[in-house]
């Protein structure tokens, strides 16, 4: 395993956020990018390959493409990898073993998942920092995973291949759906002329109250109290923003409902 102060060397495939965000805070942390691959050239992560050529030496390679180019990538990296330690994708859905065809060429692979939003590169790589990671693979790749993770400033936990669907669903519901919810509270607010900004403490004590109590637990509103003429009145509100924000509040209240416990009171409102 690489020891603490000991530069790594990168290469990036797929520098976009979340390999983006990643190239950066490596290159802070004190890793060397040696080489980037990529659709578009000169952006300024690191010099630029040219596939179908030998990679240059390096201790990671890591894969960050849409998870549908994964396998693509792994069969073009299969005759110019030879100089390469670990081969790890950033993908928190996909498989490590679609990377095990890697093995016969004597690599070690893995999986490198940040647990973070990353919306840009340059915030993504400020926030990695306090952030966990799933990682999982070889023993070589997990050493020099942990290594990465810990140089970054992050916490490293074990995913196995068979937990990946759930939880990479786990980490869209809790970032994705959440800021759905707060784009549909936006619409509302501004049609009722309100600055949806107001709105920022009682998210963040909501989600502190989540982790506090447990989500089922620090549930209130009017759906887990059964007021059924407020929930009536909320959906023809939203509905008057238009037909589209109304659909989006009628399925948020139908899973606030039953997370309440109180599917009974579903026929009443809708």
């Amino acid at each position: 395993m690489p020891q603490p102060g000991v530069d790594l060397r990168l290469i990036i495939i797929g520098p976009g956020r979340a390999g983006g965000s990643i190239a950066l805070a490596a290159a802070e942390a004190g890793h060397e990018i040696v080489g980037v691959l990529s659709r578009s050239t000169g952006q300024g992560y690191g010099p630029d390959l040219v596939w179908d050529e030998p990679l240059p030496e390096a201790d990671l390679v890591l894969i960050a493409v849409r998870d549908e180019a994964i396998v693509d990538v792994v069969e073009r990296l299969d005759t110019i990898v030879g100089s390469v330690g670990v081969v790890a994708h950033v993908s928190g859905f996909v498989p490590v073993r679609v990377l095990h065809p890697l093995q016969e060429r004597g690599v070690a692979v893995g999986g490198f998942h940040p647990l973070q939003s990353m919306p840009d590169p340059v915030s993504g790589s400020r926030a990695l920092r306090g952030a966990f990671v799933a990682i999982d693979g070889d023993p070589l790749a997990l050493d020099v995973l942990t290594h990465l993770a810990e140089s970054l400033g992050m916490t490293p936990f074990h995913l196995e291949d068979e937990d990946r669907p759930a939880y990479h669903a786990a980490a869209a519901a809790a970032s994705n759906f959440v800021i759905t919810s707060l784009a549909i509270a936006a619409d509302l607010f501004r049609s009722a002329g309100v600055d949806p900004a107001v709105a920022q403490p009682l998210v963040e004590r909501a989600v502190a109250n989540a982790y506090e109590q447990g989500p089922d637990r620090s549930l209130t509103g009017p759906i887990a109290r059964g007021d059924i003429e407020t929930v009536i009145g909320h959906l023809a509100a939203a509905r008057q923003v238009s037909p589209t924000v109304g659909d989006q509040f009628l399925l948020m209240a139908e899973a606030t409902t039953l997370r309440a416990g109180r599917e009974e009171d579903l026929d009443l409102w809708k």
